[in-house]
């Protein structure tokens, strides 16, 4: 079984919480299923859940270098350099990041509200940008926009390998096999 969730902003990615903070199990009422991958209790967007320890591992393993797309906002208006310093690969703690996939992006029509809202500052402006992965490390794209200049504010992951979020509202499943 392979499920897809648009995990909602502040929910953790595991299925308890000492702490009684929102979890996937306030989601995902299928048994026996866990994440295939993760995001981070401040990123909201498609998160694959599965039964099955190859489709985990296939999704997982670096070795498969599985395309990860997100819609990111950042704070500023991106400029064309910072840009391909993405394209490029970005120096971080951890290393060289492997070149991602980086295009301006407009803010979509079928985007739902966050709760809360982003912070909302008047003579700062915001951005939208595309960016595509094939690695996955903690907290990378964060890392990535501060890197070159813009900090997110916003993280929506659409897509992995060949699933999309499509349409799905958050908080929502859909069975993909």
């Amino acid at each position: 079984m392979l499920i897809a969730l648009n995990k909602p902003y502040d929910v953790l990615c595991q299925f308890t919480d000492a702490q009684g903070r929102r979890t996937l199990a306030d989601y995902v009422h299928q048994k026996d299923v866990y994440a295939a991958g993760r995001l981070d209790r401040d990123s909201e967007g498609l998160l694959l859940l599965t039964d099955d320890g190859s489709v985990a591992h296939r999704l997982t393993d670096p070795r498969h270098k599985q395309e990860k797309t997100y819609l990111v906002q950042v704070e500023g208006e991106i400029d064309d350099a910072a840009l391909l310093s993405l394209r490029r690969g970005v120096h971080l703690n951890d290393g060289l990041t492997l070149p991602a996939l980086a295009e301006h992006a407009i803010e979509p029509s079928w985007l739902w509200p966050r709760d809360p809202p982003v912070r909302f500052r008047q003579n700062i402006p915001t951005c939208w940008l595309t960016l595509t992965l094939r690695e996955g490390r903690n907290r990378q794209v964060r890392r990535m926009t501060a890197a070159v200049g813009f900090p997110t504010l916003r993280l929506i992951r659409v897509r992995v390998g060949e699933h999309a979020l499509n349409e799905l509202a958050p908080g929502k499943t859909r069975v993909l096999v």
